[in-house]
């Protein structure tokens, strides 16, 4: 298991997780900064200086993951990780990535009052800065470090407005010393107050994979798009094929998973797509269906959002290249050609073969 302590920077999640870890029984302390530390020695300065946050970078989400399920694996017990998440996709990709590993996590944030949030931001700057002075040649950097955490606030407000409330337990620890807000965590880990993140599991594959899509139009014949929680990037309603399952008949019960709408028969087939094995994904074949239609009423029924599902809309052709990645795209652009020709398409890579 794992407890997840979020929160803005000055809200005292490390001081708290500290505490913490002597208050669950076989708890260890991880914290995701290491990881964020050591990337300048992995990766080129060119790279790194394309992100202004080092969440920013794919590696280190795929590394806090990785990192803490090889610690679970060497330790056991309980990781307590002290780490800002302001971005639900980022929550999404990492819970999941967790989730996929069949890890539980519980989610905490601590959320001071703002007026205490700035006065203890202006006090961890100055312990800062006098412990590790700002280089002679950096005249402004303390003022760029003490603006970078107030610039922070106005996020973690508006996340903790929206999904983030919604997501973790608060825990308002403006009165509170951090042995105190550890004692709260840990009576919330002990009595399910702290539940678990609810949030799909699904496994990285291991081998080659068969997975089924289903495009979906509406009155305006613009297709359907979802974000899934799962993984990054918007995708077309549809999921793996499971062991002796038809592709048509997955594709029907993906939709009605994520979506909610039943589809009364198979959909007809649009492409097939060979999709190769880049690492470090394994490829495999990849379906498209013509779902049909969806009526007005059939849209508002959809529910959304939920465990797999962070949002949807439906898009023209050209607003769908803005979304999918390059090879999602491909693959819609010659499903959207078939579907006008009525003839269905075989392609390897995202290309027509054979046509």
């Amino acid at each position: 298991m794992i407890v997840w302590i979020n929160g803005a920077f000055g809200a005292g999640k490390t001081s708290a997780a500290r505490e913490l870890i002597e208050l669950i029984p076989n708890s260890t302390l991880f914290d995701p900064e290491v990881i964020g530390g050591g990337l300048p020695d992995l990766l080129p300065p060119k790279h790194l200086a394309e992100v202004s946050d080092f969440q920013d970078l794919p590696i280190w989400r795929r590394l806090v993951v990785d990192t803490a399920a090889a610690l679970l694996a060497e330790v056991g017990g309980v990781l307590v990780v002290p780490m800002t998440l302001l971005r639900q996709d980022y929550r999404d990709e990492i819970f999941g990535g967790l989730a996929s590993r069949r890890i539980a996590v519980r989610h905490v944030v601590l959320a001071p009052d703002e007026t205490i949030l700035r006065e203890r931001i202006t006090k961890r700057i100055a312990e800062r800065t006098t412990s590790r002075p700002v280089p002679a040649d950096l005249p402004d950097g303390e003022l760029r470090v003490r603006q970078g955490a107030f610039d922070h606030i106005g996020p973690y407000r508006a996340a903790l407005a929206g999904w983030l409330g919604v997501d973790a337990l608060c825990v308002d620890t403006s009165a509170l010393t951090p042995y105190e807000t550890a004692e709260r965590v840990a009576d919330a880990v002990r009595t399910g107050a702290a539940s678990v993140c609810d949030i799909v599991q699904t496994p990285e594959p291991t081998a080659e994979t068969l997975a089924a899509g289903v495009l979906l139009f509406d009155e305006h014949d613009r297709v359907l798009l979802v974000d899934p929680t799962y993984k990054a990037g918007w995708e077309f309603p549809g999921g793996v094929v499971e062991p002796g399952e038809a592709p048509a008949r997955a594709g029907v019960r993906e939709v009605a998973e994520e979506t909610g709408i039943h589809l009364a028969e198979a959909p007809r087939l649009l492409v097939v797509d060979w999709e190769p094995p880049l690492p470090p994904g394994y490829g495999g074949m990849r379906f498209l269906f013509d779902g049909g239609h969806l009526d007005g009423d059939e849209a508002r029924r959809m529910l959304l959002p939920g465990p797999e599902l962070r949002d949807c809309r439906f898009v023209t052709e050209e607003e769908a290249a803005r979304l999918l990645p390059p090879v999602r795209y491909e693959r819609l652009r010659w499903a959207l050609r078939a579907r006008e020709r009525g003839i269905p398409l075989y392609l390897e890579a995202s290309v027509p073969v054979g046509r």
